[in-house]
């Protein structure tokens, strides 16, 4: 392009060119094209889950995770032969409010229970947005220790709108951790709801000084905890950190107690000093050596595996309904009607729901 002052109106005033700037792109970079990762067979997947290999597990993850029909099949195929090598792990679920220190407490208490030998696989359950469906999925870099350890496996997961927080795949990523030899299994979540489906014991983590002490006492999550810890008792805040446990003692009183028989105890610690941390194991260890006692331990899974059995049903269905090409043509139409006033939300679902079962005869 021209400057408009080498125009005749500036006569005696000229601009030069300029060098000709060139590209920022090295020509001498060659691309080079990522190589696509290798796709294994079903017997694959499992020889390697088996033989500890955390590279295979993680894909075998990932196509559970997937909701690609063809992916679902095959890790379906894995979980199945995978089964008769799980079940012996103890699972344990982590929640509390946000800010309670969960990923630091589970850095230390992978620690020390690595300490004693086995192998510890901590599954991550970030939120989803409901805007944008993402997660920053970020657990794993704050548990600094752990990550670098050659006996973990951190795996986080997005909720992906399930319930409570604990994601739709979890007790299929257990199965897979179990037959790779992790003995230790953590589940942390950012809530509560269906953690007790996928866990053995349920560990609550609160905070004291916050001001909001009593509501932390809400009863579905009171009677859902098997062991209550208040963290951060450390420095000024050791006193407040007791008060707060006396609240929870005296809360736990007011509700029936569990069906295990064991009464939830309520303990202080500091995860960021690695205070306290040998006492809670010892609650946790105590807690699995009363339920095996009493058949409890047994029957909660029994009746976990049941749930997960309606579950898997519920899912078959629901994308079986909204896979139909006949629904998928009718969806949009319905909708706007309901929208529109034109059908209520009862007699739409109805009618897509005939329709369903209509393409089913």
């Amino acid at each position: 392009m021209e400057h408009p002052e080498n125009s005749e109106e500036y006569k005696g005033l000229t601009v030069n060119k300029g060098i000709e700037q060139p590209s920022i792109v090295n020509p001498y970079l060659k691309l080079r094209k990522k190589p696509r990762r290798r796709e294994f067979s079903v017997g694959e997947y499992v020889e390697g889950i088996v033989k500890g290999d955390v590279t295979v597990l993680s894909q075998a993850v990932t196509l559970v995770e997937s909701v690609k029909p063809e992916h679902q099949a095959i890790a379906q195929e894995v979980i199945e032969k995978c089964l008769p090598y799980s079940g012996n792990s103890m699972r344990i679920g982590i929640s509390g409010v946000p800010g309670a220190g969960k990923s630091t407490s589970i850095d230390v208490f992978g620690l020390h229970v690595l300490e004693k030998g086995g192998k510890l696989a901590v599954l991550a359950i970030d939120p989803s947005s409901e805007r944008s469906k993402g997660s920053i999925l970020g657990d794993k870099t704050r548990m600094e220790k752990l990550s670098v350890h050659p006996k973990s496996f951190i795996r986080p997961s997005p909720s992906a709108g399930s319930l409570g927080g604990v994601a739709r795949k979890t007790r299929e990523t257990i199965i897979l951790c179990e037959a790779a030899g992790f003995d230790k299994i953590f589940v942390e979540t950012v809530g509560v709801g269906q953690s007790e489906t996928a866990v053995h014991f349920f560990l609550l983590i609160q905070l004291a000084g916050t001001g909001d002490e009593l509501q932390g006492i809400k009863r579905g999550i009171m009677e859902m905890a098997d062991g209550i810890v208040i963290n951060k008792a450390d420095g000024s805040n050791i006193e407040k950190a007791k008060l707060a446990a006396s609240h929870f003692r005296n809360a736990l009183h007011l509700f029936p107690a569990p069906d295990s028989g064991w009464s939830p105890k309520v303990m202080t610690y500091s995860g960021f000093y690695g205070i306290g941390i040998k006492e809670i194991w010892d609650m946790i260890y105590e807690y699995f050596a009363f339920v095996k006692a009493n058949g409890y331990f047994e029957y909660r899974r029994n009746e976990q595996a049941k749930y997960w059995m309606y579950e898997s049903i519920n899912e078959h269905l629901r994308d079986s309904f909204y896979n139909n090409e006949k629904i998928i043509s009718m969806l949009a139409a319905k909708e706007e009607e309901v929208l529109n006033g034109k059908l209520t939300s009862f007699v739409a679902a109805k009618k897509l729901l005939d329709a369903y079962f209509s393409t089913l005869k």
